[in-house]
């Protein structure tokens, strides 16, 4: 009996000498609400983990010449492709039908989505659809 109650007052007097605080969470993310200086530190640091490497660096190393070359075949297959559409549909612009480009096969035919463009190179069997919305 005595034991018991030295281990009682022992407990209520550990108890009363403890201390307690208030755990609060703050992100460190700014996106979730955090500092908004800490961005860079992030950023900087998921860069530095980043083990991917970007392959094309987007530097141009065509010289000018062949800039010119491939802006004026661009220029040219772009002035035929204008003059075979006007020599195909005249100045109606797109009828319904099917047609053919050497080894492209055209289908047009109106839809409820709109007008529908199949169009399907026949050398290598690529297809591809364009919609017109109404």
């Amino acid at each position: 009996m005595k034991l018991l109650y030295i281990t009682t007052i022992f407990t209520l007097t550990m108890c009363g000498s403890t201390f307690a605080q208030e755990l609060v969470y703050r992100p460190k993310n700014p996106a979730f609400g955090g500092d908004t200086f800490n961005y860079q530190w992030l950023l900087s640091s998921a860069e530095a983990q980043n083990k991917f490497t970007d392959g094309d660096d987007g530097a141009d190393d065509r010289s000018d010449l062949e800039r010119f070359t491939e802006n004026l075949n661009s220029q040219l297959l772009n002035q035929i492709s204008r003059s075979l559409f006007d020599q195909q549909f005249g100045q109606d612009g797109l009828t319904e039908g099917t047609f053919s480009f050497g080894t492209l096969f055209i289908e047009i035919f109106p839809s409820g989505e709109g007008l529908v463009i199949n169009i399907l190179d026949t050398s290598t069997g690529d297809q591809s659809q364009v919609i017109i919305p109404n």
